[in-house]
C-alpha cells in the first residue's frame, strides 16, 4: 500500500486525527489514542505499524509478515516488515480493526461525542 493510500484509508475511519510525531512518522489516533503509524515518511524503508488483536498479533508475527513493534509490543502492536507485505484490502481491514480496538477503550461519553458506537 502506498503512503497516500494508507493515509486515505486511516483518515476514512470515523473520528480519526493525524499528526506528525518523532520527526517524520504520521500517527493516526481516535479520541487522542493512537491506533496506527506510518513512517518515516519519505524514507525508502517506510513501513506501517498498528494495534492488533491478540490472535492477529500472533498470526502476523509468527508468519513473518510483521514483527512486534518497538516499544509497543507489550500492547500488541505489530510493525510490518515492508510497506507492501499485505494486500491493500487486508491492510485496510487491519486498520479498521485497530481503530475499533482502540475506540472501544474510550469512555462512553467520549465515544458518544465522537459519534462512535457506545
Amino acid at each position: 500500500m502506498t503512503p497516500d493510500a494508507f493515509h486515505r484509508a486511516a483518515l476514512g475511519l470515523k473520528a480519526v486525527t493525524c499528526d506528525v510525531k518523532w520527526g517524520a512518522d504520521q500517527v493516526y489516533s481516535v479520541g487522542g489514542k493512537m491506533f496506527a503509524v506510518a513512517g518515516p515518511i519519505g524514507d525508502p524503508d517506510l513501513t506501517y505499524a498498528f494495534k492488533a488483536s491478540e490472535v492477529a498479533f500472533e498470526m502476523l508475527t509468527q508468519s513473518g509478515i510483521a514483527r512486534p513493534a518497538p516499544y509497543l509490543a507489550r500492547a500488541k502492536w505489530v510493525k510490518l516488515v515492508a510497506a507492501d507485505t499485505l494486500p491493500d484490502d487486508d491492510l485496510k481491514a487491519y486498520l479498521g480493526r485497530a481503530h475499533s480496538i482502540v475506540a472501544a477503550t474510550l469512555t462512553r461519553k467520549l465515544r458518544a461525542e465522537l459519534g462512535l458506537p457506545v
